[in-house]
């Protein structure tokens, strides 16, 4: 017979997975909502998430029900969930009969869904909010403290494993586009090159040709520069007449 305490230990090392092996995230929310379920006494669990743009979204439900409240909190603007999101404190209803005039549109919606009352644990690490949990029971009362505290602890948990997924694709980002910079910056000191060799231009003079090409076609620097490098542009367009070329290289005329 599996007790309480080893199952508990195996919701915590399931979701501590998320800190040392890839995972899907969206699959770990998932299973976030379905520990509470099973671990907490409560009925069902929803959870609204935080985008890379700081939008509020329902990524997770233990039934479709659920799902339909986490989304009629969004669009009423109301609910537990939104006031832990914001407050990043605990919400809770313990009699949701008593809650239609905090929640006008949310209470009774949840009402006839058949429960009584609802909990919200925000998933946040120290200041940092990133979304709220839900828990819907069929009972009125409030949440035992093991169960506050176990929420708690799950919550924390997978939020620890979100926000390392989201800084470990953030910094992923930040090493593409550095390398996107430094590729492009060979590209275009390849087309330089190219100015120099055969307009008889110095480096300054060949890229601000370059550069006048690209903003007078309305086309990225690199882009004009990888096309003259590739063949795809041919140098005329861009280099000097002779006469022009003999000025610029006496000094009697700069390109402007």
């Amino acid at each position: 017979m599996v007790t309480r305490d080893r199952e508990l230990a195996e919701a915590f090392v399931d979701l501590a997975d998320t800190l040392v092996s890839d995972y899907d995230a969206t699959d770990l929310l998932y299973r976030l909502v379905d520990h509470c379920v099973h671990l907490l006494d409560v009925d069902e669990a929803g959870l609204l998430l935080t985008d890379q743009r700081g939008t509020l979204n329902v990524m997770a439900s233990s039934d479709e029900q659920t799902r339909l409240l986490e989304l009629l909190q969004l669009q009423a603007d109301e609910g537990p969930c939104l006031e832990c999101f914001r407050t990043g404190e605990p919400v809770s209803a313990a009699d949701l009969r008593a809650a239609t005039r905090r929640w006008p549109q949310f209470a009774p919606a949840a009402l006839a869904g058949g429960y009584l009352a609802v909990h919200a644990i925000p998933m946040r690490l120290r200041e940092q909010v990133i979304g709220a949990l839900n828990l819907f029971t069929a009972t009125s009362g409030e949440l035992p403290d093991e169960g506050v505290y176990v929420g708690r602890a799950l919550a924390d948990v997978a939020t620890i494993g979100l926000l390392q997924e989201r800084t470990i694709h953030r910094a992923e980002t930040v090493i593409e586009q550095l390398e996107s910079a430094l590729h492009s910056r060979v590209v275009i000191e390849q087309a330089k090159g190219v100015l120099a060799e055969r307009g008889g231009l110095d480096m300054d003079e060949a890229f601000r040709r370059l550069r006048s090409h690209a903003r007078s076609t309305n086309s990225p620097l690199v882009s004009v520069a990888r096309d003259l490098v590739d063949g795809r542009l041919d140098t005329s367009e861009i280099l000097p007449s002779p006469r022009e070329s003999t000025d610029t290289v006496r000094g009697r005329e700069r390109y402007p």
